[in-house]
């Protein structure tokens, strides 16, 4: 029988191990409150239920979503909350926008929509390497503002997969024609059997069999849509190596670590864009809103899906920019430096060579070979593509003009917050369960006619149930729930009181840290349990140090969509780096420059157009006042410390 040290059966047992020690350690906080401490046990019983919820949340011993049901058992067995206000933070405004636009996404991909974006982008884009590169990431970053990131990591890899065989096999045979030439061999037979050494360069089975044509992406936690958070759940992702006997070329090593790598860029700077693009985007908000309702304000957040995206949208463009150059600068140009006129293998076309711009030429035709395939493939746009194109843009257009910001929108035709994003989202879906996915019988042709009856819709209840991420809303839920509970128990205001000290701290050095901190953190947890925990705090801090709320939690937000540096960060990191290609190093070195580069934006954006586009110079209303008005349906029997050097009574 095997001999297992200590450490390696407390590693294989760590889950139970802190599923069981975490209360234990943990005890020491409700119990100390409730004996020697009454006068804080309600706020001691809430920080304790957190600090389970945290450590749980960041070790993953269960699902994130199920560590996000804990506050409906918990907090009113610890008299923190009652079971029916805590189960009605499980289904706010904010979690049926996100129901509402998923299901638009679910019918996106059941239609193959996204495809069809990305290949048409791809097929006016150039095929030299640079632009390449830029025609993966353009599609990937528009489509992860309104799907899955992780959904459309793994619909574009596959794509990136077989344009690299088609460079690879190119590549492989230039090789083998220049080791014949220098050789002296001239006959053919000659070159056919010495070439079978270079064809072992390739993946013989696929680029054979395949022809150019794009095989589906290995297995990364099964379904690609079954996501937690930021992390894939299910099996770990089986890395396929990409390797052969044969020593690779390094230029194109170094061409498929940067191709892959930006589809995973792409798809994380996408989903800032828009609320909907990610869930941190969707808990900001959430905790916006609760946030003010907590000191009844009554006045607008000015956080809608229109004035979110005038703020995200330029950092989201940016930040796509300069990834797509950094990557160049990284895996597209010689170690000397990015000469125009000094392209080398590195798969750079054009030198002036007339054999080598001949062999260019040839590239460009297989690539732009393996993209019509696929193109052609997809047929004709079906009446179900053009119909779902139609209510997706109506759907951006209503999200849009609701409540710009600085004018008003259509939503001022109602009584004030009767009308939120969540309508639009909804009525969209609603929809789509009804709308024809086919032409009607009456007006088919003779050869199509078939028996009469009903178009199939455009979306069905079994493909929402197969493919929606129902985790990810109890995920919401449970952040809501938890912030609540916090408010209600007295918690966030203590938090905030400990926090009066940083008061004398630049607000922007302070804005800028927290991004930093945040941004590491999520390397290595879920950015939506860091920002469910964190946001609120944050919060509490920027009101205890008479900051406007929105100058500190905005770069949080930002922030914990930029992990960049490791495959474990986000399922767009995770299916790239199951290729093969990438070692974690790699992915280091290049998502520290990302994220240095990333948080410098978002600094950059807050003290511009973010500041005067939120009015981050104008405290809210509530803290424009010394004395917060205490409320019997809210908090009752709250006071805040003295805002902006003002005296209290």
């Amino acid at each position: 029988m095997a001999k297992y040290s200590i450490g390696a059966i407390i590693w294989a047992y760590r889950s139970t191990i802190i599923m069981i020690a975490t209360p234990l350690l943990l005890s020491p906080i409700p119990i100390y409150f409730n004996v020697a401490e009454p006068t804080y046990w309600r706020e001691a019983n809430c920080a304790y239920i957190l600090a389970i919820m945290a450590v749980f949340w960041m070790t993953e011993v269960i699902p994130l979503a199920a560590t996000a049901l804990f506050p409906v058992v918990f907090m009113p067995i610890f008299s923190v909350s009652t079971s029916a206000r805590v189960c009605s933070q499980y289904l706010k405004d904010t979690n049926m926008l996100f129901v509402g636009g998923l299901m638009v996404a679910v019918a996106i991909e059941k239609w193959n929509l996204h495809r069809r974006i990305a290949l048409g982008v791809l097929m006016i884009v150039g095929t030299t390497p640079r632009w390449l590169m830029l025609g993966f990431m353009l599609p990937t970053w528009f489509l992860s503002m309104w799907i899955s990131n992780t959904a459309t990591a793994a619909m574009m890899v596959p794509i990136v997969q077989a344009v690299l065989m088609q460079l690879r096999e190119t590549t492989a045979e230039d090789t083998e024609e220049k080791e014949h030439r220098s050789s002296g061999y001239d006959n053919p037979a000659m070159e056919y059997d010495n070439g079978q050494a270079v064809t072992t360069f390739t993946e013989p089975d696929e680029s054979k069999e395949n022809n150019g044509e794009i095989t589906p992406s290995p297995s990364v936690g099964g379904s690609t849509n079954h996501i937690e958070g930021n992390k894939v759940s299910g099996s770990k992702a089986t890395l396929v190596s990409d390797e052969s006997d044969e020593p690779e070329d390094p230029a194109y090593s170094k061409l498929c670590k940067g191709m892959y790598l930006c589809i995973a860029y792409a798809a994380s700077i996408g989903g800032i864009a828009t609320l909907t693009g990610t869930p941190p985007n969707l808990v900001m908000k959430g905790q916006i809103d609760i946030l003010f309702e907590k000191y009844n304000d009554n006045t607008n957040t000015k956080v809608t899906f229109g004035s979110w995206m005038v703020f995200a949208l330029p950092i989201s463009v940016i930040c796509l920019v300069i990834a797509w150059l950094w990557l160049q600068l990284l895996f597209l140009c010689r170690i000397g430096g990015c000469k125009r006129q000094s392209r080398d293998k590195s798969y750079e076309m054009g030198t002036g060579d007339t054999p080598q711009k001949a062999d260019e030429k040839d590239q460009q035709k297989r690539v732009k070979s393996v993209i019509r395939k696929e193109w052609q493939k997809m047929g004709r746009l079906t009446l179900a593509e053009l119909i779902l194109l139609i209510m997706f843009v109506i759907l951006a257009a209503l999200w849009l003009s609701r409540a710009p910001g600085q004018v008003d929108g259509w939503g001022s035709l109602f009584k004030a917050k009767y009308v939120s994003d969540a309508t639009p989202a909804i009525l969209v879906a609603l929809l789509l369960f009804m709308l024809p996915a086919k032409g009607l019988w009456c007006f088919s042709g003779k050869k199509d006619q078939k028996k009469p009856g009903p178009s199939p819709a455009l979306l069905d209840w079994k493909t929402v149930e197969k493919n929606f991420p129902w985790g990810v809303v109890i995920l919401l839920g449970g952040g809501f729930a938890l912030a609540d509970s916090a408010q209600q128990s007295g918690l966030s205001n203590l938090v905030g009181k400990a926090f009066e000290g940083f008061g004398d701290i630049n607000p922007a050095a302070m804005a800028f840290v927290i991004a930093a901190v945040i941004a590491g953190a999520t390397e290595v947890t879920s950015n939506t349990a860091t920002a469910t925990l964190l946001i609120p705090i944050i919060g509490d801090l920027a009101i205890a140090i008479g900051v406007h709320p929105l100058y500190l939690i905005l770069p949080t937000t930002l922030a914990t969509s930029f992990a960049f540096m490791l495959p474990v960060a986000t399922p767009p990191n995770a299916i790239v780096f199951a290729y093969g290609a990438l070692r974690v190093v790699d992915m280091v070195l290049a998502g520290i420059g990302m994220n240095i580069i990333c948080l410098g934006v978002v600094a950059l954006a807050l003290n511009t157009w973010g500041t005067a586009w939120f009015q981050l110079d104008v405290l809210p209303a509530f803290m424009q006042n010394a004395t917060i008005i205490s409320t019997t349906t809210i908090l009752p029997n709250t006071t805040v410390a003295p805002l902006l050097n003002c005296t209290c009574p």
